[in-house]
């Protein structure tokens, strides 16, 4: 049986409700850190300024890599029936999922140009999607 390839609705819808997690989840963070800067804001330039930025990065791409681990969904991909897989159907290696979120970045920064791309791609993926070997692909019903 063929996977049917995840359309450009369901990545979105997918995303934002991603997003709306890692939102919650970075107010957990800074709420976390604020007794360590007397309840000040964190400043905006700087050292610390740079350290919470990656803080706050890592913790994105560790919400993404620790759900597609656990068997390639996150909570929106998983509420959007996505799931992300190899060409070969199985759950991407860690490499490719890191490949996978290092265009993700660009692909999603210069207008979604690297996602619409998909719109032209007659196996559906996205810029992300075919350098890092992966796909997304419509999840049964279970």
């Amino acid at each position: 049986m063929t996977s049917q390839p995840a359309g450009l609705i369901r990545r979105l819808g997918a995303l934002f409700y991603d997003w709306l997690l890692i939102l919650a989840l970075w107010f957990v963070l800074t709420a976390l850190l604020l007794p360590l800067t007397g309840g000040e804001a964190l400043p905006e330039q700087g050292p610390w300024h740079w350290a919470y930025q990656a803080l706050l990065g890592l913790s994105a791409l560790g919400f993404y890599l620790g759900f597609w681990r656990k068997g390639g969904q996150t909570l929106g991909m998983r509420a959007w029936r996505v799931r992300l897989v190899d060409e070969a159907g199985r759950t991407p290696s860690v490499h490719a999922m890191l490949v996978r979120a290092f265009w993700a970045l660009p692909s999603w920064g210069l207008g979604g140009l690297g996602v619409l791309a998909m719109l032209l791609d007659p196996k559906r993926r996205a810029l992300q999607d075919r350098l890092s070997g992966t796909r997304l692909i419509v999840d049964r019903i279970r």
